[in-house]
Formats: C-alpha cells, sequence, structure tokens
C-alpha cells in the first residue's frame, strides 16, 4: 500500500514538474540535438569534413585543426564526442565559423533579434488585424464589407511573401523613392534615442508590411468562418434574448470562442513565419537569419548553416509551447485535461 502511495506521489510530482505537452516538445529537442550530432558523423571520411567541409580544412592551419579535433573529441569515442557536443550546448558553444573568425553563437546573436523584431512583430500585428477584421466580416456575413474583405485578402494571400516584397520594393524604394531600399539601420548615420528607433521602424516597414499582408488572410477567413458558425449557436441566441447589446455579443460571446481555433491555426503557421522571414530578408538585404544563412550557404560555412538551422528549430519548437500554453489558458477544458 506504502508502495503504491509512493508511486502515485512521484506520478503527480512529474505530471506538475512536467506536463504532457512539454514532455512532447523535450522529446522533440531530444531528437533534434540528436539528429544534430549524428548526421556529419554519419557520412564518410574523416568528422572534422563532414562538420567544416574542404573548403575550409584547405585554409586551415594546422594547429587550429588540432584545436578543433580537440574540442569535438574528434579522436575519442562517440560517447566522448557525445558529452562533449552536450557541454558545449549548455555552454552555448555551437562551433566555430571560418567565415566570420568567430564562434557560431557570437555570429547567430547578433542577427537573431532582427528577426525576432521583424518575424514577431508580423506575427502580432497580422494576428491582432486578421481578428478583427474576420470578427467584422463574420457578424456582418454578406455585406459588400464582407464581399470586399473576402476578396482582397484571398487575393493578397495566394502571393507568397518575397514576391508582395519585391513589389513593395519596386513601388515604394525605387519608383516613389520614399522608403530605404535595404539594410535595417542608415549606415553611418550616427543616429541616436528616438531618431535612430525611427530609422529602424523606416526600414522595418517594408519587410513588415510584405509579411502582414500575405499572413493576413489565413487569420481573417479562419476567424471569419469561425465567427459564421457561433453566431447560429444557442448560447448566442440567449444572449440576445436575454437584450445584450450587439458589440457585446459581437466580440465578449462570439469573439472571445472565435479564438480558439485561430491560437491552434497559429501556432501551426510559426514554422511557415520563419521561413517567410527568412526570404524576405534575402530581399530586403535585411541583417537577420535569412540573410546570414544565404552568406553561410554561398560561403559553405557548415558549422554556421548547422548553428543556424538549430536555432530557427529550437525557435519554432519554444513559440509552439508558448502557444499550447496560451490555448490553455483560453480554454479550462484543455487545461483541466492536462
Amino acid at each position: 500500500m506504502e508502495q503504491k502511495r509512493e508511486h502515485s506521489f512521484w506520478k503527480i510530482l512529474g505530471k506538475n514538474l512536467f506536463p504532457a505537452s512539454l514532455q512532447s516538445y523535450l522529446i522533440a529537442l531530444g531528437a533534434i540535438f540528436s539528429l544534430n550530432f549524428i548526421l556529419p558523423r554519419l557520412m564518410p571520411g574523416d568528422p572534422l569534413h563532414a562538420i567544416y567541409g574542404d573548403e575550409a580544412l584547405v585554409a586551415m592551419t594546422d594547429e587550429m585543426e588540432a584545436q578543433l579535433i580537440r574540442q569535438f573529441s574528434l579522436d575519442k569515442s562517440w560517447w566522448d564526442q557525445m558529452l562533449a557536443y552536450i557541454m558545449g550546448l549548455l555552454q552555448g558553444d555551437l562551433g566555430f565559423s571560418y567565415y566570420y573568425r568567430e564562434q557560431v553563437s557570437q555570429v547567430i546573436l547578433g542577427a537573431l533579434p532582427w528577426t525576432l523584431l521583424l518575424a514577431g512583430l508580423a506575427l502580432v500585428i497580422a494576428t491582432a488585424i486578421g481578428i478583427i477584421l474576420g470578427i467584422e466580416s463574420g457578424f456582418c456575413r454578406g455585406s459588400s464589407l464582407d464581399r470586399g474583405l473576402v476578396a482582397s485578402l484571398m487575393f493578397l494571400g495566394g502571393f507568397p511573401d518575397f514576391f508582395i516584397g519585391i513589389l513593395l520594393l519596386l513601388i515604394f524604394a525605387v519608383s516613389l523613392d520614399i522608403m530605404p531600399l535595404s539594410g535595417a539601420t542608415s549606415p553611418y548615420a550616427g543616429y541616436e534615442g528616438l531618431a535612430y528607433m525611427l530609422d529602424v521602424l523606416k526600414h522595418l516597414a517594408l519587410p513588415l508590411a510584405s509579411m502582414v499582408l500575405v499572413q493576413l488572410g489565413g487569420i481573417f477567413l479562419l476567424t471569419r468562418n469561425t465567427m459564421v458558425t457561433l453566431l447560429g449557436e444557442s448560447f448566442i441566441l440567449t444572449a440576445r434574448a436575454k437584450g445584450c447589446p450587439e458589440s457585446y455579443i459581437k466580440y465578449s460571446h462570439a469573439g472571445r470562442n472565435s479564438l480558439l481555433p485561430v491560437t491552434t491555426a497559429t501556432g501551426m503557421h510559426i514554422p511557415h513565419l520563419i521561413t517567410g522571414a527568412l526570404f524576405i530578408e534575402i530581399v530586403f538585404s535585411y541583417p537577420g537569419i535569412g540573410s546570414l544563412l544565404n552568406t553561410a550557404i554561398a560561403a559553405r560555412d557548415y558549422p554556421l548553416i548547422q548553428g543556424i538551422l538549430l536555432i530557427v528549430t529550437v525557435t519554432v519548437l519554444s513559440a509552439n509551447y508558448l502557444v499550447d500554453l496560451l490555448y490553455m489558458r483560453l480554454d479550462p477544458r484543455v487545461r483541466y485535461a492536462h
């Protein structure tokens, strides 16, 4: 009996410390780390050639090559190499970029904030505008506003991010010359404080608009269709029978319940959002992860490519986990189920 109670105690403790959703993400994260470690070592030849490539090793000195072999424990067993790899990850060591002559983690940290700024703002703005327009359109289904929004946003949603970006670049930066062509800041401008922030926002406007216009359609249509379905539910009819104001029914009753499928779709859409940001950065020469990955591929900087893909994967997993937590907050039934 005591043994059964002890088993139940540890089971409850483990459930509280590591919810089922978190356990799934930790397993996926472990699988990604394992593949990142195993794949280069399964390639034929010397693991150092697989990790860095023949071009890099030609430019390396004997001392640098010996240092890398010691760093990765490539002259030892796989178990020792795995321990060295795990210890390196815990210390933020993703390898050495021979193109930038710097640690991969430092190179990525210099570009990651720009990508997070672009993708994060695009996600927040597209979701907020899409929900509001979807609620309004679904509530007045069949009106001229509804038909116009559906037609225009479906038309924009059919184009890829980079195509919209190229169009905006040609119109506003080349033809009208009212927006900057590339970059995240004006070089050698020496802006500080508010002037610097305004300069950053000016360079961010076109890439951000490109991503928002494309992402907006899916969120809008999902919210609108959910609203149309909810308006026929019994709790909406009850609220109207009680004399609740239409604005209250629209946002507090139907609008709040329409957030649940939108939250799920947003989590599933995050990988596409990240990849879209990578292409947009190349179009606008925006100094984020996308431009960095393009440079790394052109230079065949394999450690940097591997580090970028690892960071992007971890970022997507973390964002999806946060969306799961938000969904549990919005829907108590999911929280109680876990």
